[in-house]
């Protein structure tokens, strides 16, 4: 390494801003696939191998590195996602710059800077003389922003043959690490009804509208802040002029739930809505798009692993649960997973997104303890 501190915030900084400064939205696969290529050429030369998968339905390619050592047993898998949400051309909006302890830019937060720190983290585990007791394996995909649904598989594959798995996502509320997040469901609602003339034949009609609103009533009804399930309807569409009982009618709706109890409960009552008019169909389809992921046994000694090891380097390392899904729902279910390992900040997905520097030494040299004392 150039610097005499490896963890050392300044190289460590220009190496985000050149991610950062890549812009990649999901719906831009050409513009993901760039990225890809700089993470990827970052390897070479590093005791690991770099395998490419390429993309598919509109999304980009995704990387896995895997260290050289450690293959015969499960080891470490780390989970980052390359893509971002916001638009092309919006670094323009937002440009990378620093004000402080705050840098601004699109992702930077959310999460570039974390899944540099786990980049970063693995070189200079491979610049030691000594190896590691388990393998690392680092998946970076290209779709986490719309729901993982070409990575999902991966994901899964990935996470049940390792013995523990790191998320890169941004850290909470100044600094928290996530050990739980609720699971996200995603369904769609049509509502069929039977045109008319608002005006002369009205009682012709059936508008599917209306129905709509009674369907509305009843997901706003499943709210439970208590039990911490939302139900959030967030898109609606329907009619085609104001003179016309309403044909037809469409809703997006959005499910949280901390459980899967709750999940199971939840997704059958949505999927069970029925009509309350006659002459009007109402057909709901979707699912539980990532598992509630809850701390179990196996997640809460990895946790109080980490914390000691923060302790060490000097900070005190809080776990949080948080209602935001990740990659790292699908794995909790079956191996022990830490998320929230990125960056500290604030503001991810907006146009305010920062990080801050002052998280960039203790962030990394966790992970870099993580890597090493695992086992």
């Amino acid at each position: 390494m150039t610097t005499s501190n490896p963890f050392d915030s300044g190289p460590i900084l220009d190496g985000i801003r050149r991610w950062v400064e890549i812009e990649t939205p999901t719906e831009s696969p050409e513009q993901v696939n760039k990225l890809a290529d700089l993470v990827a050429e970052g390897y070479r030369g590093l005791p690991a191998t770099v395998e490419r998968i390429a993309g598919h339905s509109g999304c980009g390619d995704h990387l896995i590195a895997r260290s050289s050592w450690g293959l015969d047993t499960p080891g470490i898998l780390v989970l980052s996602h390359l893509d971002t949400v916001h638009p092309l051309g919006f670094i323009e909006r937002l440009p990378f710059r620093i004000d402080g302890d705050s840098v601004f830019g699109p992702g930077i937060y959310d999460m570039k800077g974390g899944a540099y720190l786990a980049y970063h983290a693995f070189r200079q585990v491979c610049a030691d003389g000594a190896r590691p007791p388990l393998g690392i394996t680092q998946l970076y995909v290209s779709d986490e922003e719309i729901g993982s649904p070409t990575s999902r598989a991966l994901i899964e594959s990935e996470g049940r043959k390792a013995k523990y798995v790191l998320v890169t996502e941004p850290a909470r509320d100044g600094g928290k690490i996530v050990t739980g997040r609720k699971g996200v469901g995603r369904f769609e609602v049509f509502i069929k009804g039977v045109p008319s003339h608002a005006g002369t034949r009205p009682e012709d009609g059936r508008s599917a509208i209306r129905e709509l609103g009674h369907v509305i009533g009843a997901l706003e009804a499943m709210n439970d802040l208590k039990r911490g399930i939302t139900v959030n309807v967030g898109v609606v569409r329907g009619g085609t002029r104001p003179n016309v009982i309403a044909e037809e009618a469409y809703a997006e709706v959005d499910l949280r739930v901390p459980t899967l109890a709750d999940a199971d409960e939840l997704a059958a009552k949505i999927l069970g809505l029925k009509s309350r008019t006659e002459g009007v169909s109402v057909r709901v389809v979707g699912e539980l798009n990532r598992p509630p992921y809850e701390k179990s046994n196996s997640g809460a000694a990895l946790y109080e692993h980490a914390k000691t090891i923060a302790a060490e380097i000097g900070f005190e390392l809080i776990d949080t649960f948080t209602g935001g899904g990740s990659d790292g729902n699908f794995t909790a279910p079956h191996t022990a997973t830490l998320d929230g390992l990125g960056v500290d900040g604030q503001g991810a997905h907006t146009h305010y997104e920062q990080m801050y520097v002052s998280s960039i030494e203790p962030r990394a040299r966790l992970l870099y303890r993580l890597y090493q004392t695992l086992r």
